[in-house]
């Protein structure tokens, strides 16, 4: 199976995990998944005053230069471990 379609199936198995992942695993599912679809993050981070939507910018403003093929593979690895 090629990677796009292993990458679309670790994202369908994600959202039935058997136990909720932590949220520092969530931002980092997040943030590979936004990596691999669009690429590095653009455009000003959100107010300070926005946790939620600072932490998954910051997430994935960490990934930049992370090609989206090696984004795709990590996620896929993430969610394989998650399901062990």
């Amino acid at each position: 199976m090629d990677q796009q379609r292993l990458f679309e199936q670790a994202v369908a198995e994600s959202k039935s995990l058997s136990e909720r992942p932590s949220n520092e695993t969530l931002l980092n599912l997040y943030s590979l998944y936004k990596q691999a679809t669009e690429g590095d993050v653009n455009g000003e981070g959100p107010s300070m005053f926005d946790f939620v939507a600072k932490a998954k910018y910051e997430a994935w403003s960490a990934l930049k230069g992370k090609s989206k093929e090696d984004a795709m593979q990590a996620y896929i690895d993430l969610v394989q471990k998650l399901k062990n």
